[in-house]
């Protein structure tokens, strides 16, 4: 039982026990009523028990009530309706509040999932990035969700319950942030060989912050500054890379993988696979199959003598 119970502390996993949002905070205040009235029932099964067997020994015979019937109508039906009736009650009530959607003006949001990764769109902007969406604090945005391939599922568990991308169709749901930070999700639908490598990052942040970091976003991506980066671009815009990915201002225009234009400030390479930085990123380009297996992404033919010229080039995207 101890270590059970050690299992749920500390660490960095999201819950949905650590709300930071009003979404998370409905899921949470549920979860409470559901745990007490489950203790209440345990305590109450435990006690009768006890007492039934304390009883049976000391007369040597069967436990007995004056009246069965009442008391199998009470514990087996007439308590277990109440409770039933008002725990729907309570879910219908934060499934109402779930449910309503934000006005027209708020920011709007694209998220479409791919094996095994997200696309992040801004509506209305040329803002496009990859497992890593930016929201105003304390701003209700609303999210538009898609699937380009198979079922997949957004879940930020600080935040808002899960939403499912249904293939055919746009599912919409809303995130709001109570406070600054950054929330990790989680794609919460079995989508093949990758589906535990399919995470974002959630960056709550005030809006003056938000607001010149979308401007950043929508702009084209930085002009190199130094001969490896340059070196690097062309590599990139020559080479294999430009075939699947886009950088925005240059000839690179690929739609196969993420959009690449801001990919130095990203917090992870593969969407929370690796970490990103120039160690990772130069394994990823040589192999991305070492660091996460059956991704689209083949092997890289970049010459030795390029590699590092292509590294620099891409850190410098942010």
């Amino acid at each position: 039982m101890a270590v059970l119970v050690l299992t749920g502390c500390g660490g960095d996993s999201p819950s949905t026990l650590d709300p930071a949002g009003y979404g998370a905070r409905r899921v949470e205040g549920l979860w409470w009523v559901l745990f007490w009235i489950s203790v209440v029932i345990f305590v109450e099964v435990m006690v009768i028990l006890g007492w039934a067997l304390v009883f049976r020994r000391r007369v040597g015979t069967r436990v007995r009530t004056n009246d069965p019937i009442r008391f199998v109508a009470l514990t087996g039906a007439g308590l277990p309706i109440i409770i039933l009736v008002a725990v729907y009650g309570l879910g219908l009530r934060d499934l109402a509040a779930l449910g309503d959607h934000p006005d027209e003006s708020a920011v709007t949001i694209d998220v479409i999932g791919h094996k095994w990764w997200w696309e992040v769109r801004y509506a209305g902007t040329d803002g496009v990035t990859a497992n890593e969406i930016h929201i105003p604090v304390d701003e209700t945005v609303r999210v538009r969700l898609r699937t380009d391939d198979v079922l997949h599922s957004f879940w930020v568990p600080e935040l808002m319950p899960k939403m499912d991308l249904i293939t055919g169709r746009t599912n919409e749901t809303w995130l709001h942030a109570e406070r600054t930070g950054s929330y990790r999700g989680q794609c919460a639908e079995y989508c093949g060989l990758q589906h535990a490598h399919m995470s974002l990052q959630v960056v709550a942040q005030p809006r003056a912050e938000f607001d010149a970091w979308l401007t950043r976003l929508a702009a084209p991506a930085p002009t190199p500054r130094t001969e490896a980066q340059r070196r690097g671009q062309v590599a990139f815009v020559q080479g294999t890379c430009a075939a699947c990915h886009t950088v925005r201002g240059t000839a690179a225009n690929g739609v196969v993988g993420p959009d690449l234009s801001d990919v130095g400030a990203r917090w992870s390479l593969g969407a929370g696979a690796l970490p990103n930085d120039r160690g990772h990123l130069g394994g990823w380009i040589a192999n991305p199959q070492t660091g996460k297996p059956g991704n689209a992404m083949p092997p890289q033919p970049v010459p030795a003598a390029e590699l590092p010229n292509l590294i620099a080039y891409l850190e410098s995207l942010k």
